[in-house]
């Protein structure tokens, strides 16, 4: 939950910057509805994630006592297009994209395209 409240804090800044924030949940929808309103989380958050979604997005499925068998994290960032820039997997609590790391790869690739455009129009 404290990663999707610290996305949350940044939304407006990643607005800014042409972003958005989308998340989803393997937890039912009762679940993921009170972990919204708990973190007044704005952003849409998807939930009841399955087996099948892992074979999509290529997350790890586990069972992993005592809660059984679920999804573990992914994180990806999307470029235009939908043109995968970045991603993480995890198989437990550790190994998260935090959101200062997001703001430095959009912003470090934006100043990079920008030279890119200025570079062919100095031809």
């Amino acid at each position: 939950m404290r990663q999707l409240a610290a996305f949350q804090k940044a939304k407006e800044q990643l607005e800014d910057m042409g972003c958005s924030v989308v998340a989803a949940s393997a937890d039912s929808e009762e679940l993921a509805r009170k972990a919204v309103q708990t973190a007044g989380i704005t952003f849409p958050v998807a939930y009841g994630c399955t087996k099948a979604d892992t074979e999509v997005s290529g997350a790890w499925w586990g069972n992993h006592p005592p809660d059984g068998e679920h999804i573990q994290p992914a994180e990806f960032l999307l470029g235009r297009g939908g043109t995968v820039l970045g991603s993480m997997y995890a198989s437990g609590p550790v190994g998260r994209m935090g959101v200062e790391e997001v703001v430095r790869a959009i912003t470090s690739r934006e100043r990079a395209r920008i030279q890119r455009e200025q570079g062919a129009q100095g031809r």
